[in-house]
């Protein structure tokens, strides 16, 4: 998914420069809503996901405190190992959306000149094309 993300944003970025694809604006604006739509269901999921895994880790660290087995700690760890991965897609997901809702605004700019485009949200995406 990380792939695909990547990949996708940076084809947008590449559209937003120099349109090659055949498309009208109009039609990579909806093409870019679907793609958004997906990458948000995903990150929703991945939320939901991460969340029971934390609430899972709290609880087996609270019973740990209550009453010690060495078997919750060994389910602890486990539940840790999963939930860091977690942790670091979900904020990869997020982060990216956050980058598409910009993207998606800068192709309202060229499709309606003068259309709703926040101050810093050409930096912002100048700054990811460095990076």
């Amino acid at each position: 998914m990380t792939k695909r993300i990547k990949a996708y944003m940076a084809y947008m970025d590449a559209m937003l420069t120099e349109n090659t694809s055949g498309l009208s604006y109009e039609e990579l604006c909806v093409q870019h809503e679907k793609q958004l739509a997906f990458f948000m269901h995903e990150r929703l999921v991945h939320e939901f996901v991460m969340l029971t895994f934390a609430i899972l880790a709290f609880a087996v660290f609270f019973l740990m405190y209550v009453a010690f087995h060495p078997e919750l700690v060994l389910l602890f760890l486990a539940l840790m190992v999963l939930l860091v991965p977690y942790i670091m897609h979900y904020f990869l997901l997020e982060n990216s959306c956050q980058y598409m809702y910009r993207q998606y605004d800068e192709l309202q700019k060229k499709i309606h000149p003068g259309a709703f485009l926040p101050d810093d949200n050409e930096a912002v995406i100048n700054a990811h094309k460095k990076a």
